[in-house]
């Protein structure tokens, strides 16, 4: 991740984006974030809360459930907005937004900005509008089919701090399987170079 905050090519950004109408009434302290391809946008893991719009690229919106399931519930490109919801709800722990190619976006702080974003209808309108989209997005989404391999390593990634599981016993509960099938796909996955077994019913992520 990469924060620009070079004044000339915020305000280029901004001019070309199709509500820039609106973001030139916020006048608002404006930056850019370049992120690679792969890298998390939006997670539960990041502090500050952030309204982004994408300039360039795109985007992918998952949720993930505590066994590990995937729901995909959206996909973005330029001119999306992340941090819609956090205007108004506390931030999802099981949300997350992933760079599906390299990625712009011009970005703003939605606590510093709170009260301004609240008392500008134009701005709210546009949020109104994006939430109905997405909304009604939802409506129609399932959990992808995935295999328990697949929901172990989800598992692993999104919901064990820093990508390590520990202990067979409670990690076997929450992926609603056996403690020998999880032990199962691990030594698999150890012999496939996908983990590393640091010690007994402790394995990382690689």
């Amino acid at each position: 991740m990469e924060k620009i905050f070079d004044r000339e090519k915020i305000a280029s950004c901004i001019a070309k984006s199709r509500y820039h109408a609106v973001l030139d009434s916020l006048a608002l302290d404006f930056y850019l974030i370049k992120y690679e391809k792969g890298e998390l946008v939006i997670s539960p893991f990041q502090n500050e809360l952030l309204f982004q719009i994408v300039e360039h690229g795109s985007i992918n919106i998952y949720f993930i459930r505590d066994d590990g399931t995937r729901y995909s519930l959206s996909n973005g490109t330029t001119d999306y907005f992340l941090g819609d919801m956090e205007i108004f709800y506390p931030k999802s722990n099981n949300i997350y937004a992933e760079a599906a190619e390299n990625l712009t976006c011009i970005s703003f702080s939605i606590e510093k900005n709170r009260e301004i974003l609240l008392s500008n209808n134009k701005f709210l309108e546009l949020i109104c509008n994006s939430l109905s989209a997405k909304i009604g997005t939802m409506t129609a989404i399932d959990a992808a089919p995935a295999s328990l391999t697949e929901r172990v390593i989800s598992y692993m990634r999104y919901k064990c701090e820093h990508e390590t599981l520990k202990g067979i016993e409670q990690a076997a509960f929450h992926l609603h399987c056996s403690a020998r099938q999880l032990q199962r796909i691990l030594n698999q996955s150890e012999a496939a170079g996908l983990v590393r077994k640091l010690g007994k019913g402790t394995y990382r992520l690689l």
